[in-house]
């Protein structure tokens, strides 16, 4: 986090002067109290709500499920997470846990990923991304809204500011990009924990290739590394050290994500290219988030875009891995609770 207010946390915390010009008053916002250490002693994958279902714009259907929040003191904000590349929406285990019944939550699964609806290979794109991410919001969000993407989630975060900037500072009153970038990745990169181990980027793209052959002999090969792919998935995902059940969970996620479903996306990150659009995401408060370790998007990534979105913090977590989420949850949430604080306060500033 960085040091001293930001123009965002100064206008959340203290406004200035109302009613004709002659009474004073400060506008409290409300607290956001997210519980430290919730969700250590519930499994991962039981956290659980009534489900909705999201049609695109193409006829695919979404998996979503809404934590309503009807003790909470804000219940105009509602926060929409968008998980990344092989995950699902259980991989906000840590947060569901923190901020159920405080704040009004969304999860959902991407297409293609979860219980969500297969899509067609071509519509596999970031520009989609985006789109379906608009689609929920309009559905989910009756009020303002902040957005909270990890990995390829934060790729739609950034593609739903490219295509609507308009949304940007009215419903999206703040948005959070976890491990994420905006271009200049390397797809083998980010595509090696989902093949068969020991392949360099040359064989990556070949084993991608292989779909035109028939995708199954790739699921197979990944059966038979499963041993050997648990270590990489926790060399990849992690830092520092965590218990085997992170892993394990990370692992059971990826595994399950068809190669089918993996190449389909693999061309997206190749040709992603939109640091020149995020001056959308700078008309509300937006925190940038990455563990130092990442392997995946690196921290230059986020490091980028802290300096292409005017206004943005960035907390860099010291030794953390691409699952910053997961390894460092007491602190990501801390720094989303600030997030959700300084946009409740935005809310409030404007119906003063």
């Amino acid at each position: 986090m960085n040091d001293g207010p930001s123009k965002w946390s100064v206008a959340a915390g203290a406004l200035g002067m109302a009613a004709a010009g002659t009474a004073a008053h400060v506008v409290q916002q409300h607290k956001i109290i997210a519980r430290r250490g919730a969700g250590d002693g519930t499994p991962f994958g039981d956290l659980r709500a009534p489900t909705l279902k999201i049609v695109t714009d193409d006829g695919i259907d979404l998996h979503a499920e809404v934590d309503e929040a009807p003790q909470a003191e804000n219940t105009e904000l509602t926060v929409v997470f968008v998980h990344g590349y092989t995950l699902n929406l259980d991989c906000w285990h840590f947060q569901r846990a923190a901020f159920r019944g405080l704040v009004r939550t969304v999860y959902y699964d991407q297409r293609s990923h979860g219980r969500s609806a297969r899509s067609a290979g071509q519509n596999c794109t970031i520009a989609q991304l985006g789109q379906d991410l608009k689609r929920v919001v309009e559905t989910t969000a009756p009020g303002p809204v902040v957005v909270v993407g990890h990995s390829m989630g934060g790729m739609s975060v950034i593609s739903m500011a490219q295509q609507f900037p308009e949304l940007f500072g009215d419903k999206v009153v703040g948005s959070a990009l976890i491990s994420t970038t905006a271009g200049g990745l390397d797809p083998g990169r980010i595509i090696f924990p989902m093949v068969p181990l020991g392949l360099g980027a040359t064989a990556v793209n070949r084993a991608v290739r292989m779909l035109d052959r028939g995708h199954r002999v790739v699921d197979r090969a990944r059966a038979a590394g499963h041993r050997l792919a648990q270590v990489v998935t926790d060399q990849y995902s992690f830092g520092d050290g965590v218990p085997r059940s992170y892993n394990d969970f990370v692992f059971k996620m990826i595994d399950s994500t068809p190669f089918e479903v993996v190449a389909d996306f693999y061309p997206a990150f190749a040709s992603l290219d939109h640091f020149g659009h995020l001056d959308a995401l700078a008309q509300a408060p937006c925190t940038i988030i990455c563990g130092t370790e990442d392997k995946m998007t690196r921290i230059g990534h986020s490091r980028k875009l802290h300096s292409r979105i005017h206004g943005s913090d960035l907390y860099e977590a010291v030794g953390a891995g691409h699952m910053v989420l997961l390894e460092r949850h007491d602190d990501v949430n801390a720094e989303l609770e600030e997030l959700m604080n300084r946009a409740s306060g935005v809310v409030t500033e404007r119906s003063a």
